[in-house]
């Protein structure tokens, strides 16, 4: 199996390199290039993500966002050519699972869609049987999405998620702050490392027994930070 990938860009030429790049990765795409187009087929195909170009003609890329977002939950990746930061906000706001600007590589994009869709649980079946990965007490199952810390689930958000998927899959390890949120949004996301703080702080509370004296999620001053191997 493989995933089915719709196009909305309005440039041909642009659109036949995505649609390329997808084939080269084992998925299916169907390409259009209006944004009523683009809302057509994804009633019609329920495609697994959306490849969406921002600048769209008929309906633009933030009409079409809007529709999804209120009729489904497709995940979305917008592109654009357009870097202002409330440009960013909007589509963010609006549901946008990411967000890379123009120009970018083919291959740094089939990377983000490959990780919108092991976030949404829709990645390919070839994917599916990526293994859980343990640090001490923290297991992180990217096939079910699930975390557990001493065997009892925790509820994460994605951007949580991929934090302790990333640090439990290489425990004491320390990540910098621009490391964690390259994994957690990509650096065209409308985001700082000061949300990687955010993040840490709010997952501290989900797995340790006291956040204000953490035991696995750890400080490394002046660097960043780690998640301990040992039980905690």
């Amino acid at each position: 199996m493989c995933a089915h990938v719709l196009v909305a860009e309005d440039d041909e030429m642009q659109a036949e390199l995505i649609r390329r790049s997808l084939l080269a990765e084992g998925h299916t795409a169907t390409v259009v290039h209006d944004g009523r187009a683009a809302l057509e087929a994804a009633r019609r195909l329920r495609p697994d993500l959306v490849v969406l170009d921002l600048m769209l003609p008929v309906i633009d890329g933030f009409g079409v966002c809007r529709v999804l977002r209120r009729d489904d939950d497709i995940p979305v990746l917008m592109l654009t050519a357009r870097t202002a930061e409330d440009d960013v906000l909007l589509g963010l706001e609006l549901g946008a699972d990411d967000y890379m600007t123009k120009p970018y590589s083919p291959r740094e994009l089939m990377a983000r869609i490959r990780t919108v869709l092991r976030r949404s649980g829709r990645a390919p079946a070839e994917r599916r049987d990526e293994p859980a990965v343990r640090a001490g007490a923290v297991t992180v199952d990217p096939v079910r999405h699930e975390v557990r810390c001493e065997d009892v689930p925790v509820e994460c958000t994605p951007a949580e998620f991929e934090i302790l998927l990333a640090m439990a899959g290489e425990p004491e390890r320390v990540f910098s702050r621009r490391q964690l949120l390259e994994v957690t949004r990509g650096t065209d996301r409308a985001s700082t490392e000061r949300a990687v703080d955010v993040h840490v702080m709010n997952l501290r509370r989900k797995i340790e027994a006291d956040p204000r004296r953490p035991a696995r999620l750890l400080t490394v001053f002046g660097v960043g930070y780690k998640l301990s191997g040992g039980r905690g």
